[in-house]
């Protein structure tokens, strides 16, 4: 399966992301330059901690940008239907297409999405069957780069050796304290928030239900058989292998796993 770009024009989605990617590029660049390069070269730190920080950042990055632009499952106009399978299908009443069970019609992209979970404008995209996996890689980078960067402004000032040498004639080591307040404070507000996503995102895994279905109280998932975690996250993310499941640089595959998988995983 080739990889499909799914573009948004929508300059609230636009604002929302570039929101995040300045979040990104300001602790990208201003922490290694204060903490991590400083304490470096004056034999704080190992140079090993730079560069799990920047790889970190790289697979965030990744998955952010995969996120936005990857088609989320979204239907085509005239979907071949397997004979097998129509039972599975229903009519969409407002674009009037046929569409498989558990998909949703988004009213700000204005098409059904195969198992959308909800529309996201922090990364001006739905989420959906081909993009939850990367969507769920984007929440746990964005928390384990948020709490390696406060971590290290943590250090900075009250465990690290004060710095020795000090170029009072940049801009940043000027404006220090300041910088480092505003990274701390949208380091914290993005913990929190991302903390919270997360972990709903992860029980709508585990129990096999979106977030649309549980906003519309949709109780049909309680007649369906109750799947094994290891079988709900081998569906999101299109693989059996775990490793696999931390990985954005990779091509997910459709995987239909059957029940019985769950003593196999």
């Amino acid at each position: 399966m080739g990889l499909r770009i799914h573009f948004v024009v929508d300059p609230h989605g636009w604002c929302c992301m570039g929101l995040i990617v300045f979040v990104w590029l300001y602790n990208i660049i201003l922490i290694p330059k204060i903490v991590l390069f400083p304490h470096y070269e004056e034999g704080h730190i190992p140079g090993i901690l730079i560069i799990i920080f920047y790889g970190i950042a790289i697979f965030c990055l990744v998955a952010l940008v995969r996120a936005s632009i990857t088609d989320p499952g979204r239907l085509p106009e005239n979907p071949k239907i397997p004979h097998g399978e129509r039972e599975f299908w229903e009519l969409c009443n407002k674009c009037n297409l046929m569409r498989p069970k558990r998909s949703h019609h988004c009213s700000r992209c204005g098409h059904c999405v195969r198992r959308m979970d909800h529309h996201c404008p922090w990364i001006n995209n739905c989420v959906g069957e081909d993009n939850h996996w990367l969507f769920l890689q984007l929440c746990f980078y964005t928390e384990l780069l948020t709490c390696y960067a406060l971590m290290f402004s943590f250090c900075h000032y009250y465990y690290f050796l004060p710095l020795k040498k000090h170029n009072l004639d940049l801009f940043v080591f000027r404006h220090e304290l300041a910088i480092m307040r505003l990274a701390a404070f949208m380091g914290i507000t993005m913990l929190v928030g991302i903390t919270g996503l997360f972990y709903t995102q992860l029980i709508g895994i585990i129990t096999d239900t979106t977030s649309i279905e549980k906003m519309s109280n949709c109780c049909e998932e309680i007649s369906r058989p109750r799947k094994p975690w290891q079988q709900t996250f081998s569906e999101v993310f299109g693989t059996r292998w775990k490793i696999l499941w931390f990985i954005p640089f990779r091509q997910r595959q459709p995987l239909r796993v059957p029940y019985h998988f769950a003593n196999h995983v």
